[in-house]
């Protein structure tokens, strides 16, 4: 699907009310596929980030930026005459989901955030974090996708996956590596957490429906959505038992019966 420039892979599945799927750093569409058939409800709608998996990668950091990339999922929502769809987002995901409802409230039904977070609140946090995410995408594109993906898979926010079992650490792995040095590099550039708007002030007027899901060895994201869910005026939270950072991938079953129940809800 060619996107204001930019041809995006976009995966749709089944009939239904839409629900629209966003993956986290590093992954894409195919991190989803194990959930469809819990979802067979609804019109699933698997998109590719900018820079991730089989959408291009632009050498332009700028056209990463946070607010460009979610002027990219409108428009599909708009190739796919869809008006309103809920959202799910995970971590980076979370965090261009939480933006597009921030501004675009009247397009999104319900919204699902995973592990995700509204960015950070103060000049000095984000100026540390842009310096952090330059330097690692410096690294990305110094010393390739292959040493990056090795090293990124051992940083403790993922900790918890080691508990997987080799199958889904290979399938893992193998999704991470087909991914470009300089979509990823880019990514961090332009829609880092400390790159992206901040919206944590943005949280009380949202005036829709919020899922905030956390897995409970994820301290650090479990107190962030419990900072959330005292903001937002319609939010639930849940903290999910022998999970960490991906709770779609270390407890599947319970992710998708939870975020079922709270899309059935009227």
């Amino acid at each position: 699907m060619k996107i204001r420039g930019v041809s995006y892979h976009v995966e749709i599945v089944g009939k239904g009310e839409p629900l629209v799927f966003l993956h986290g750093f590093t992954g894409s569409s195919l991190n989803w596929q194990h959930l469809i058939n819990d979802f067979r409800d609804y019109q699933l709608i698997c998109i590719d980030i900018l820079g991730h998996g089989k959408t291009d990668h632009p050498s332009d950091s700028s056209r990463y930026e946070m607010e460009e990339v979610v002027e990219d999922i409108i428009e599909i929502l708009n190739r796919l005459t869809i008006d309103k769809a809920h959202i799910i987002g995970y971590s980076m995901g979370g965090r261009l989901a939480l933006s597009l409802a921030v501004l675009y409230p009247h397009r999104v039904k319900k919204l699902v955030l995973e592990s995700s977070s509204p960015g950070l609140n103060t000049y000095d946090e984000r100026n540390r974090r842009i310096k952090s995410d330059q330097a690692l995408a410096d690294e990305i594109v110094r010393e390739g996708i292959s040493r990056f993906v090795e090293k990124w898979e051992k940083i403790p926010l993922f900790s918890s996956q080691m508990m997987l079992s080799d199958s889904k650490k290979s399938k893992l792995r193998k999704q991470r590596l087909l991914n470009s040095e300089i979509g990823l590099s880019n990514s961090l550039l332009g829609m880092g957490t400390g790159s992206q708007p901040s919206w944590w002030d943005s949280l009380p007027k949202l005036r829709i429906p919020v899922l905030l899901i956390c897995g409970e060895l994820d301290q650090k994201f479990c107190e962030i959505a419990k900072r959330m869910h005292e903001l937002l005026p319609y939010s639930v939270i849940k903290e999910i038992n022998q999970a960490g950072h991906a709770i779609h991938v270390e407890q599947p079953r319970i992710f998708g019966k939870i975020v079922i129940e709270f899309l059935n809800e009227d």
